[in-house]
């Protein structure tokens, strides 16, 4: 990546766009002239280095925002390992509820573990096979010439 410091505009014009999606938009709230913020904005997307910081914030913000295989199989195990819990409201009165927090439940927890073992291949009714399956083909049809002597 070059190694060129964006401006405080360019800055500000990135993350506006990278919240926006909208190179004008992300100008204008950026301090560029109203009249030249469409043209300046596209020109910004065409820098290398302004694409760079933008791509970089991108996956920065994914990275945070989505859950990776690891986050997902730890998740699954603590909830099937009961570590997990979940608020739920009770009636305590007339008309009056309070949140309780429980023990996530059996059926869950049955889920959970089926996921897992999903992912893991621990309950498979068929039969994976490696290798080279031979074929042979045996040609025991006499032909027509045979026949009509």
């Amino acid at each position: 990546m070059e190694n060129v410091k964006l401006t405080v505009m360019q800055k500000k014009f990135c993350d506006y766009y990278i919240e926006l999606g909208n190179a004008t938009e992300a100008a204008i709230k950026a301090g560029y002239s109203k009249k030249t913020a469409r043209q300046t904005g596209n020109e910004n997307l065409t820098k290398p280095y302004i694409k760079n910081y933008i791509d970089e914030k991108m996956k920065e913000i994914e990275d945070k925002q989505i859950a990776k295989a690891e986050e997902v199989l730890k998740y699954l195990t603590s909830v099937m390992r009961g570590e997990e819990t979940e608020e739920v409201a009770i009636l305590v009165g007339e008309g009056m509820q309070e949140l309780v927090s429980k023990s996530i439940s059996a059926k869950e927890r049955i889920k959970a573990a089926e996921l897992l073992g999903k992912r893991y291949s621990l309950f498979t009714d068929k039969v994976d096979i490696d290798g080279n399956v031979g074929v042979q083909i045996i040609d025991d049809i006499e032909s027509r010439e045979h026949e009509e002597d």
